[in-house]
């Protein structure tokens, strides 16, 4: 018995702390894993639904692009012919630095 305790301490003792190996970095990487994934998932829908509802990476959507949006929108649906659509276009774009 007294071997087998000394064969143990001996084999400790030259493994040191490092006795689990590259095991001890697993936790570590699954939370970090974790975390990243979670980022990416619900990180892309967080930006995809502020974009969405007219938040930029700077706060409110310009006016002059909400304007132009709201315009091509109009033009797409039909509501609003080709030459209506870009001489509103021009008056919204020559005001849009005021």
């Amino acid at each position: 018995m007294s071997a087998s305790l000394a064969t143990l301490a001996v084999a400790t003792h030259f493994v040191g702390p490092w006795a689990f190996g590259w095991w001890f970095l697993l936790i570590p990487l699954f939370w970090i894993l974790l975390f990243v994934l979670l980022f990416a998932i619900f990180g892309r829908r967080w930006r995809r639904a502020a974009a969405e509802n007219g938040y930029g990476p700077y706060g409110r959507r310009n006016p002059a692009r909400q304007a132009e949006a709201t315009l091509a929108e109009r033009f797409a649906n039909g509501d609003i012919d080709e030459v209506e659509y870009r001489a509103r276009l021009e008056v919204i774009r020559a005001n849009a630095d005021l």
